[in-house]
Protein backbone atom coordinates (compact mmCIF):
# COMPACT_ATOMS: atom_id res chain seq x y z
CA UNK A 1 0.00 0.00 0.00
CA UNK A 2 3.15 2.47 1.04
CA UNK A 3 4.88 1.37 -1.72
CA UNK A 4 1.90 2.36 -4.33
CA UNK A 5 1.29 5.76 -2.53
CA UNK A 6 4.67 6.51 -2.59
CA UNK A 7 5.44 5.43 -6.70
CA UNK A 8 2.31 7.71 -7.49
CA UNK A 9 3.39 11.03 -5.23
CA UNK A 10 6.99 10.18 -6.78
CA UNK A 11 5.40 10.60 -10.25
CA UNK A 12 3.90 13.88 -9.32
CA UNK A 13 7.01 15.36 -7.49
CA UNK A 14 9.58 17.40 -9.65
CA UNK A 15 12.62 15.19 -9.83
CA UNK A 16 14.79 17.88 -8.76
CA UNK A 17 12.94 17.98 -5.25
CA UNK A 18 13.31 13.88 -5.25
CA UNK A 19 16.91 14.07 -6.10
CA UNK A 20 17.37 17.01 -3.09
CA UNK A 21 15.77 14.71 -0.68
CA UNK A 22 17.89 11.79 -1.03
CA UNK A 23 20.77 14.29 -0.34
CA UNK A 24 18.79 14.92 3.30
CA UNK A 25 19.33 12.60 6.53
CA UNK A 26 15.97 10.72 6.72
CA UNK A 27 15.16 11.78 10.42
CA UNK A 28 15.57 15.61 8.79
CA UNK A 29 13.55 14.65 5.79
CA UNK A 30 10.83 13.26 7.81
CA UNK A 31 10.93 16.28 10.27
CA UNK A 32 10.38 18.41 7.29
CA UNK A 33 7.75 16.88 5.93
CA UNK A 34 5.49 16.37 9.29
CA UNK A 35 6.72 20.23 9.91
CA UNK A 36 5.54 21.57 6.07
CA UNK A 37 2.38 19.40 6.75
CA UNK A 38 1.19 21.01 9.62
CA UNK A 39 2.15 24.61 8.17
CA UNK A 40 -0.16 23.54 4.88
CA UNK A 41 -2.76 22.86 6.80
CA UNK A 42 -2.51 25.33 9.20
CA UNK A 43 -3.10 27.85 6.21
CA UNK A 44 -5.66 25.90 5.13
CA UNK A 45 -7.52 26.41 7.96
CA UNK A 46 -6.82 30.20 8.16
CA UNK A 47 -8.09 31.04 4.71
CA UNK A 48 -11.03 28.90 5.68
CA UNK A 49 -12.12 30.94 8.21
CA UNK A 50 -11.09 34.28 6.62
CA UNK A 51 -13.40 33.33 4.34
CA UNK A 52 -15.98 32.38 6.56
CA UNK A 53 -15.99 35.25 8.68
CA UNK A 54 -16.47 37.81 5.89
CA UNK A 55 -19.39 36.08 4.80
CA UNK A 56 -20.51 36.07 9.16
CA UNK A 57 -19.63 40.50 9.11
CA UNK A 58 -22.51 40.87 6.36
CA UNK A 59 -25.12 39.45 8.35
CA UNK A 60 -26.09 41.57 11.79
CA UNK A 61 -28.47 38.47 13.30
CA UNK A 62 -27.79 34.82 13.31
CA UNK A 63 -25.56 33.76 10.94
CA UNK A 64 -24.72 30.37 9.52
CA UNK A 65 -20.71 30.98 9.08
CA UNK A 66 -21.04 32.47 12.45
CA UNK A 67 -21.65 29.64 14.11
CA UNK A 68 -19.74 27.60 12.07
CA UNK A 69 -16.37 29.31 13.30
CA UNK A 70 -17.61 29.25 17.21
CA UNK A 71 -18.09 25.61 16.97
CA UNK A 72 -15.43 24.27 14.54
CA UNK A 73 -12.64 26.42 14.78
CA UNK A 74 -10.93 24.60 17.16
CA UNK A 75 -11.50 21.08 15.88
CA UNK A 76 -10.86 22.11 12.31
CA UNK A 77 -7.47 23.49 13.40
CA UNK A 78 -6.33 19.72 14.39
CA UNK A 79 -8.16 18.35 11.91
CA UNK A 80 -6.75 19.80 8.74
CA UNK A 81 -2.59 19.13 9.56
CA UNK A 82 -3.25 15.72 10.66
CA UNK A 83 -5.60 15.12 7.38
CA UNK A 84 -2.58 16.82 5.47
CA UNK A 85 0.29 14.74 7.65
CA UNK A 86 -1.54 11.52 7.01
CA UNK A 87 -1.35 12.55 2.96
CA UNK A 88 2.41 13.27 3.41
CA UNK A 89 3.37 10.18 5.58
CA UNK A 90 4.04 8.18 2.14
CA UNK A 91 6.82 10.70 1.30
CA UNK A 92 8.79 9.90 5.17
CA UNK A 93 12.08 7.42 4.99
CA UNK A 94 11.84 5.47 7.96
CA UNK A 95 11.85 1.16 8.60
CA UNK A 96 8.35 -0.13 7.72
CA UNK A 97 7.83 -1.31 11.93
CA UNK A 98 8.20 2.71 13.01
CA UNK A 99 6.54 4.03 9.88
CA UNK A 100 2.95 1.28 10.70
CA UNK A 101 3.46 2.58 14.74
CA UNK A 102 3.52 6.56 13.08
CA UNK A 103 0.78 5.92 10.96
CA UNK A 104 -1.49 4.23 13.47
CA UNK A 105 -0.83 6.87 16.16
CA UNK A 106 -1.63 9.48 13.38
CA UNK A 107 -4.90 7.88 12.55
CA UNK A 108 -5.91 7.18 15.72
CA UNK A 109 -5.55 11.35 15.98
CA UNK A 110 -7.16 11.76 12.90
CA UNK A 111 -10.14 9.65 14.04
CA UNK A 112 -10.58 11.36 17.58
CA UNK A 113 -10.20 15.05 15.71
CA UNK A 114 -12.94 13.51 13.14
CA UNK A 115 -15.43 12.73 15.78
CA UNK A 116 -14.78 16.00 17.87
CA UNK A 117 -15.56 17.82 14.56
CA UNK A 118 -18.86 15.73 13.75
CA UNK A 119 -20.28 16.66 17.59
CA UNK A 120 -19.25 20.44 16.55
CA UNK A 121 -21.05 19.49 13.36
CA UNK A 122 -24.01 18.64 15.02
CA UNK A 123 -24.27 22.14 17.13
CA UNK A 124 -24.33 24.01 13.96
CA UNK A 125 -27.08 22.35 12.84
CA UNK A 126 -28.75 22.72 16.33
CA UNK A 127 -28.04 26.66 15.99
CA UNK A 128 -29.64 26.38 12.59
CA UNK A 129 -32.97 25.09 13.89
CA UNK A 130 -32.91 26.84 16.82
CA UNK A 131 -32.69 30.49 14.76
CA UNK A 132 -35.82 29.24 13.10
CA UNK A 133 -37.64 28.06 15.55
CA UNK A 134 -37.57 30.54 18.72
CA UNK A 135 -38.90 29.38 22.24
CA UNK A 136 -39.47 33.10 22.90
CA UNK A 137 -43.25 33.55 21.49
CA UNK A 138 -46.61 33.48 23.49
CA UNK A 139 -47.59 30.51 21.94
CA UNK A 140 -44.30 28.16 21.13
CA UNK A 141 -46.03 24.48 21.39
CA UNK A 142 -44.23 23.96 17.56
CA UNK A 143 -40.63 25.02 18.43
CA UNK A 144 -40.96 23.01 22.31
CA UNK A 145 -41.76 20.13 20.10
CA UNK A 146 -38.86 20.04 17.57
CA UNK A 147 -36.74 21.32 20.08
CA UNK A 148 -37.47 18.47 22.35
CA UNK A 149 -36.78 16.05 19.79
CA UNK A 150 -34.04 17.87 18.41
CA UNK A 151 -32.45 18.12 22.15
CA UNK A 152 -32.36 14.07 22.70
CA UNK A 153 -31.19 13.52 19.03
CA UNK A 154 -28.41 15.32 19.11
CA UNK A 155 -27.32 13.60 22.45
CA UNK A 156 -28.31 10.23 21.26
CA UNK A 157 -25.87 11.01 18.16
CA UNK A 158 -23.38 12.12 20.46
CA UNK A 159 -23.34 9.11 22.67
CA UNK A 160 -23.45 7.06 18.79
CA UNK A 161 -20.16 8.98 17.23
CA UNK A 162 -18.59 8.55 21.17
CA UNK A 163 -19.26 4.58 21.30
CA UNK A 164 -18.34 3.99 17.23
CA UNK A 165 -14.62 6.28 17.68
CA UNK A 166 -14.39 3.97 20.88
CA UNK A 167 -14.41 0.95 18.93
CA UNK A 168 -12.71 2.34 15.76
CA UNK A 169 -9.71 3.25 18.34
CA UNK A 170 -9.53 -0.10 19.80
CA UNK A 171 -9.89 -2.14 16.21
CA UNK A 172 -6.81 -0.64 15.55
CA UNK A 173 -4.54 -3.09 17.63
CA UNK A 174 -4.60 -6.28 16.95
CA UNK A 175 -4.59 -7.56 20.61
CA UNK A 176 -7.79 -5.55 21.46
CA UNK A 177 -9.57 -7.01 17.88
CA UNK A 178 -9.15 -10.17 19.48
CA UNK A 179 -10.18 -9.91 22.76
CA UNK A 180 -13.53 -8.56 21.12
CA UNK A 181 -14.14 -11.49 19.38
CA UNK A 182 -13.49 -13.36 22.20
CA UNK A 183 -16.52 -11.39 24.26
CA UNK A 184 -18.74 -11.45 20.86
CA UNK A 185 -18.44 -15.27 21.13
CA UNK A 186 -17.97 -16.07 24.23
CA UNK A 187 -21.51 -14.98 25.90
CA UNK A 188 -22.55 -17.44 28.01
CA UNK A 189 -23.27 -16.32 31.49
CA UNK A 190 -21.24 -13.24 31.39
CA UNK A 191 -23.35 -11.90 29.07
CA UNK A 192 -26.67 -12.67 30.52
CA UNK A 193 -25.08 -10.96 33.80
CA UNK A 194 -24.15 -7.98 31.54
CA UNK A 195 -27.45 -7.87 30.22
CA UNK A 196 -29.39 -8.00 33.70
CA UNK A 197 -26.96 -5.17 34.85
CA UNK A 198 -27.63 -2.80 31.82
CA UNK A 199 -31.60 -3.45 31.69
CA UNK A 200 -32.05 -0.02 33.83
CA UNK A 201 -30.31 1.76 31.30
CA UNK A 202 -31.57 0.16 28.29
CA UNK A 203 -34.81 0.78 29.87
CA UNK A 204 -33.89 4.80 30.36
CA UNK A 205 -32.56 4.58 26.79
CA UNK A 206 -35.73 3.22 25.38
CA UNK A 207 -38.18 5.82 27.29
CA UNK A 208 -36.04 8.41 26.29
CA UNK A 209 -36.88 7.45 22.71
CA UNK A 210 -40.49 7.44 23.05
CA UNK A 211 -40.36 10.71 25.05
CA UNK A 212 -39.05 12.30 22.30
CA UNK A 213 -41.93 11.14 19.68
CA UNK A 214 -44.47 10.52 21.68
CA UNK A 215 -43.68 13.92 23.52
CA UNK A 216 -45.97 13.57 27.03
CA UNK A 217 -43.23 16.56 28.23
CA UNK A 218 -41.34 19.00 25.73
CA UNK A 219 -38.82 21.29 27.10
CA UNK A 220 -39.83 24.37 28.83
CA UNK A 221 -43.57 22.43 29.27
CA UNK A 222 -45.01 23.72 32.77
CA UNK A 223 -45.23 20.62 34.76
CA UNK A 224 -46.41 19.69 38.29
CA UNK A 225 -44.69 16.55 39.76
CA UNK A 226 -44.52 15.44 42.98
CA UNK A 227 -46.40 18.10 44.55
CA UNK A 228 -44.08 20.81 42.76
CA UNK A 229 -44.88 23.39 40.19
CA UNK A 230 -41.23 23.87 37.60
CA UNK A 231 -40.39 23.83 33.73
CA UNK A 232 -38.55 21.51 32.09
CA UNK A 233 -35.38 23.18 31.35
CA UNK A 234 -33.21 19.95 30.17
CA UNK A 235 -34.11 16.30 28.88
CA UNK A 236 -30.82 13.81 28.86
CA UNK A 237 -30.67 10.65 27.89
CA UNK A 238 -31.69 9.09 31.23
CA UNK A 239 -33.15 11.88 33.48
CA UNK A 240 -35.70 15.14 33.05
CA UNK A 241 -34.97 18.49 34.95
CA UNK A 242 -37.58 20.45 36.24
CA UNK A 243 -36.84 23.98 37.22
CA UNK A 244 -38.48 24.86 40.31
CA UNK A 245 -40.75 28.20 40.75
CA UNK A 246 -38.47 28.68 43.13
CA UNK A 247 -35.01 28.56 41.39
CA UNK A 248 -34.22 24.66 42.89
CA UNK A 249 -33.83 21.88 40.42
CA UNK A 250 -36.20 18.23 40.53
CA UNK A 251 -34.15 15.71 39.26
CA UNK A 252 -36.34 12.99 37.59
CA UNK A 253 -35.45 9.52 36.00
CA UNK A 254 -36.51 9.74 32.26
CA UNK A 255 -38.94 6.43 32.66
CA UNK A 256 -40.81 8.48 35.18
CA UNK A 257 -42.77 10.08 32.82
CA UNK A 258 -43.79 6.78 31.25
CA UNK A 259 -44.61 4.43 34.10
CA UNK A 260 -46.02 7.88 36.61
CA UNK A 261 -48.73 10.13 35.79
CA UNK A 262 -47.93 14.05 35.79
CA UNK A 263 -49.73 16.97 35.57
CA UNK A 264 -48.47 19.08 32.30
CA UNK A 265 -50.19 22.92 31.62
CA UNK A 266 -49.00 23.02 28.24
CA UNK A 267 -49.32 20.08 26.67
CA UNK A 268 -51.41 21.69 24.04
CA UNK A 269 -51.51 25.49 24.20
CA UNK A 270 -49.81 27.43 26.82
CA UNK A 271 -52.50 29.36 27.49
CA UNK A 272 -54.66 28.09 30.87
CA UNK A 273 -58.05 29.08 32.91
CA UNK A 274 -57.16 30.08 36.83
CA UNK A 275 -59.73 30.38 39.70
CA UNK A 276 -59.97 33.03 41.91
CA UNK A 277 -61.93 32.69 45.68
CA UNK A 278 -63.30 34.76 48.05
CA UNK A 279 -65.58 34.34 50.89
CA UNK A 280 -68.31 37.02 51.86
CA UNK A 281 -70.93 37.83 54.27
CA UNK A 282 -74.09 36.97 52.60
CA UNK A 283 -74.45 41.10 52.79
CA UNK A 284 -72.55 41.69 49.91
CA UNK A 285 -73.83 43.24 46.99
CA UNK A 286 -73.00 40.87 43.72
CA UNK A 287 -73.60 43.29 40.58
CA UNK A 288 -70.77 46.05 42.01
CA UNK A 289 -68.66 43.28 42.76
CA UNK A 290 -69.50 41.38 39.44
CA UNK A 291 -68.78 45.14 37.60
CA UNK A 292 -65.41 45.80 39.81
CA UNK A 293 -63.94 42.47 38.53
CA UNK A 294 -64.88 43.54 35.24
CA UNK A 295 -63.36 46.82 34.95
CA UNK A 296 -59.88 44.96 36.64
CA UNK A 297 -59.55 42.39 34.03
CA UNK A 298 -60.15 44.89 31.16
CA UNK A 299 -57.34 47.48 32.80
CA UNK A 300 -54.56 44.66 32.48
CA UNK A 301 -52.58 43.16 29.97
CA UNK A 302 -52.13 39.48 32.17
CA UNK A 303 -55.84 38.80 30.79
CA UNK A 304 -56.31 37.16 27.75
CA UNK A 305 -59.77 38.59 26.65
CA UNK A 306 -61.30 34.93 26.63
CA UNK A 307 -63.01 33.80 30.34
CA UNK A 308 -64.34 36.25 32.68
CA UNK A 309 -66.91 34.31 34.84
CA UNK A 310 -67.77 35.56 38.68
CA UNK A 311 -70.08 33.03 40.34
CA UNK A 312 -71.40 32.23 43.87
CA UNK A 313 -70.20 28.41 43.67
CA UNK A 314 -71.45 27.43 47.49
CA UNK A 315 -73.14 28.77 50.80
CA UNK A 316 -71.59 27.68 53.95
CA UNK A 317 -72.84 28.27 57.59
CA UNK A 318 -71.31 31.52 57.95
CA UNK A 319 -70.18 32.75 54.43
CA UNK A 320 -70.76 32.62 50.77
CA UNK A 321 -68.31 31.06 48.30
CA UNK A 322 -67.28 33.45 45.21
CA UNK A 323 -65.54 31.99 42.65
CA UNK A 324 -63.85 33.86 39.80
CA UNK A 325 -62.40 32.40 36.38
CA UNK A 326 -59.85 34.18 34.19
CA UNK A 327 -58.05 33.10 31.72
CA UNK A 328 -54.40 34.08 30.40
CA UNK A 329 -51.69 33.49 27.89
CA UNK A 330 -49.05 31.31 29.72
CA UNK A 331 -49.01 29.94 33.61
CA UNK A 332 -47.10 32.90 34.58
CA UNK A 333 -49.82 35.25 33.83
CA UNK A 334 -52.47 33.18 35.10
CA UNK A 335 -50.13 33.45 38.58
CA UNK A 336 -49.82 37.10 38.52
CA UNK A 337 -53.51 37.77 37.11
CA UNK A 338 -55.06 35.52 40.06
CA UNK A 339 -53.09 38.02 42.62
CA UNK A 340 -53.95 40.63 40.68
CA UNK A 341 -57.76 39.73 41.23
CA UNK A 342 -57.74 39.09 44.32
CA UNK A 343 -55.96 41.46 46.03
CA UNK A 344 -57.83 43.94 44.32
CA UNK A 345 -60.96 43.09 45.24
CA UNK A 346 -60.51 42.80 47.97
CA UNK A 347 -59.11 46.70 48.57
CA UNK A 348 -62.73 46.91 46.87
CA UNK A 349 -64.79 45.48 49.11
CA UNK A 350 -62.62 46.99 52.07
CA UNK A 351 -63.27 50.69 50.84
CA UNK A 352 -67.31 50.17 49.67
CA UNK A 353 -68.51 47.17 51.52
CA UNK A 354 -66.34 46.71 55.18
CA UNK A 355 -70.19 45.31 56.78
CA UNK A 356 -69.83 42.64 54.48
CA UNK A 357 -66.38 41.04 54.94
CA UNK A 358 -66.83 37.81 56.72
CA UNK A 359 -68.33 37.79 60.10
CA UNK A 360 -69.42 35.94 63.41
CA UNK A 361 -73.25 36.29 63.75
CA UNK A 362 -74.48 35.28 67.64
CA UNK A 363 -78.03 35.38 68.57
CA UNK A 364 -78.43 36.78 72.23
CA UNK A 365 -81.84 36.80 71.97
CA UNK A 366 -83.09 33.72 73.85
CA UNK A 367 -80.21 34.24 76.39
CA UNK A 368 -81.72 37.67 76.98
CA UNK A 369 -85.47 36.61 77.47
CA UNK A 370 -84.20 33.93 80.02
CA UNK A 371 -82.41 36.27 82.07
CA UNK A 372 -85.71 39.10 81.93
CA UNK A 373 -87.71 35.97 82.72
CA UNK A 374 -85.28 35.15 85.88
CA UNK A 375 -85.75 38.88 87.13
CA UNK A 376 -89.25 39.56 87.07
CA UNK A 377 -90.49 39.34 90.72
CA UNK A 378 -93.14 36.86 91.97
CA UNK A 379 -96.54 36.89 93.35
CA UNK A 380 -96.76 36.58 97.11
Amino acid sequence: MYSLLILQIQTILPSNVLEWSRQMPPFVWNISIAVNAIIIGLILKFITSRLLKAYANKENAYSFFRSFITHLSVPVTYFIPLLILKLAMPLMRMEKAYLIALDRVIGIMLIVSFSVLLIRAIRVLEDYIYHFYDLNKADNLKERKIRTQLKFLRKLLVAIIIFVTIALVLLSFESFRKIGTGLLTGVGIGGIIIGFAAQSSLGNLLAGLQLAFTQPIRIDDVLVVEGEWGRVEDITLTYVVLRIWDQRRLILPINYFIQKPFQNWTRISSDIIGTVFIYMDYSIPMEPLRAEFDRLLNQTLLWDNRVNVLQVTDAKEHTMEIRMLVSARNSSDAFDLRCFIREKLITFIQKNYPESLPKLRTDFSSQFAQLTSDKTPKPF
